[in-house]
């Protein structure tokens, strides 16, 4: 049993990988390989001055998140259903438990409607439908949360990875009970005497 799944391996679901596993927090990501990012050239990304294909970033995603501690699988999955603890995700790689899930499956948001996550429409072009979140990225299903293109956040990559930590330390918050703060101060610079 994972603390949470992430279905989606862009720049919002690995961006939140990093947060939750960096918390201690039993993370999976399940990735099926379609991202948007993978056809991207990012020249507006915070970083990289000469720009970065949006499949190299991902691909650094990847190792940044199990470096973190999460486990990543690549299968596409096939169904979503609600258990006594959580919730049940099946993939072509085998079945998978969780007790949450963090939905960052970009334009394809047909997977949890099973769960009854509602849609409203997209505002982005080409967005359809989008899942309806709440100010933090909880949907109106319990243990259901969404980050990114597919929670209705704009397409650039830079702006889906920051929902995708937004959305993770909200998550985290509320596990803890107390705001969940993940940074690194810099020491004072010693006098040198």
């Amino acid at each position: 049993m994972h603390d949470v799944i992430i279905i989606g391996g862009g720049a919002a679901g690995l961006s939140a990988a990093v947060f939750t596993a960096r918390a201690g927090r039993s993370t999976l990501v399940l990735d099926e390989g379609n991202s948007i990012l993978r056809w991207a050239w990012l020249d507006n990304y915070l970083g990289f001055e000469e720009g970065i294909a949006g499949e190299d970033l991902r691909q650094s995603g990847f190792r940044q998140a199990e470096r973190a501690g999460a486990q990543v699988v690549r299968a596409r999955v096939t169904g979503i259903e609600r258990v006594a603890d959580g919730f049940l995700v099946r993939t072509e790689a085998g079945d998978f438990e969780g007790r949450v899930l963090l939905l960052a499956t970009g334009l394809a948001v047909g997977l949890a409607a099973a769960l009854g996550v509602a849609v409203v429409p997209g505002r982005e072009p080409k967005m359809g439908e989008v899942y309806r979140v709440d100010a933090d990225g909880r949907t109106g299903v319990p243990g259901v949360w969404a980050a990114g293109v597919a929670a209705g956040t704009t397409s650039h990559a830079i702006v889906a990875a920051g929902d995708g930590a937004r959305v993770a330390v909200n998550l985290l918050s509320e596990w803890a009970g107390k705001r969940h703060v993940d940074h690194e101060v810099p020491r004072p610079a010693r006098a040198e005497g």
